[in-house]
């Protein structure tokens, strides 16, 4: 019995190590999961600016922007980074005129793809079919009169397209993504912690010690490569080392057949048609994979191809400050780590199977050119 009840202490006590923070969350039955940065405590649960609250009656979860006001979360993306909230009051346009929606106050940014700013105009009820295909502010309009919005870019190209009836409200603002079919829901990105490596390969952020803002990734995958990385390395290394085991079993079990049949072939038609050895493509040396050149995207993450924004082998997308190598002549990038993995076992680019020199490298195996001799002897 003491070695059972040994283990069990041993596996309470790293649990108990490896669980130095208990972080509560008061809304479990709200299905949203809430983790690293996010959290509702303060005591290295969450990452500043990243606190929630929860309504313990209704279950719903609150964000706070320091310069604009409360919003509900929706979702979090933890592998994107973005966050999706909507506005209690169904009515993000008046917080777009009233606020600016200023986010300097909070860890959050606008995405980058849709920076856009817009121009509130308030019209007569008469102005709707001048107007149409500009967006109507529901939430903000009544009988006496209409607000619209449109870009700005095209309020400042167009400035007669506007009716004299309409009169600005607010111009330039800075405007997060705003779905027609919603007055309320927007989304938002966030940049630190920078978390993506990590939930990439598989682990999730979490705080370094217990104290500072540094940050450790809990989980990771054993490795260097993320798991859809080796399971393309695996299968494309190992489909042709399984064939040729098939093949040389089907060859030794025809053997076996014949011989027990009596009809054996003479040792005259056995080395004439002797099979030819397996040969086995081997891969390049850590010096000449080296050479290869290596590029680190920056922050903007821009591509040598900008259609090419997935590496082959992990399927992953490329992010900023991602190692990108490039294998010569063909010019085809992957994550650096993926294509060395590959390189080592296979002297041939992942996506053309053209070798960086112009011809493959191959080797006969030994072995099994001593099992095909051995066979050929009656």
């Amino acid at each position: 019995m003491a070695p059972p009840i040994l283990f069990l202490l041993l596996l309470f006590l790293q649990k108990a190590t490896s669980n130095n923070t208990t972080c509560h969350n008061p809304c479990l039955r709200n299905s949203l999961e809430v983790r690293f940065p996010f959290g509702f405590d303060n005591n290295r649960c969450s990452y500043p600016g990243f606190k929630l609250s929860c309504d313990s009656k209704t279950q719903i979860i609150t964000l706070d922007l320091p310069n604009i006001g409360n919003f509900t979360v929706r979702n979090i993306n933890y592998g994107s980074q973005t966050v999706t909230i909507t506005d209690p009051q169904n009515c993000l346009a008046k917080k777009f005129i009233d606020s600016s929606f200023d986010l300097s106050g909070s860890p959050f940014n606008i995405p980058e793809y849709y920076n856009h700013f817009f121009t509130f105009l308030n019209c007569s009820t008469n102005s709707t079919t001048v107007i149409s295909g500009i967006r109507r502010v529901n939430c903000l309009s009544n009988e006496n009169f209409t607000v619209v919005t449109l870009p700005t870019n095209i309020y400042e190209s167009f400035p007669d397209f506007m009716p004299p009836f309409c009169t600005e409200l607010k111009k330039r603002v800075a405007v997060p993504p705003w779905y027609r079919w919603s007055d309320s829901e927007t989304r938002l990105i966030w940049n630190e912690p920078y978390c993506l490596p990590c939930e990439v390969d598989g682990g999730t952020c979490q705080f370094k010690g217990n104290t500072g803002l540094t940050i450790d990734c809990n989980g990771r995958s054993k490795g260097p490569l993320p798991r859809s990385a080796k399971y393309g390395i695996i299968i494309g290394a190992g489909i042709p080392g399984l064939l040729c085991i098939i093949g040389i079993v089907s060859y030794v079990f025809g053997r076996l057949k014949a011989r027990s049949s009596g009809n054996e072939p003479t040792m005259e038609m056995s080395t004439s048609v002797a099979p030819q050895p397996c040969v086995v493509v081997t891969g390049l040396d850590g010096p000449t994979i080296e050479s290869y050149p290596k590029t680190q995207l920056g922050d903007s993450g821009r591509l040598p191809k900008p259609n090419d924004n997935t590496c082959p082998i992990c399927l992953s997308e490329y992010q900023p400050k991602d190692t990108l190598r490039t294998i010569p002549n063909c010019n085809h990038y992957f994550h650096a780590n993926c294509v060395d993995e590959w390189l080592k076992m296979n002297a041939t680019c992942p996506l053309c199977r053209n070798s960086p020199d112009g011809s493959s490298v191959m080797t006969h195996s030994s072995s099994l050119t001593s099992s095909y001799s051995s066979l050929s002897t009656p």
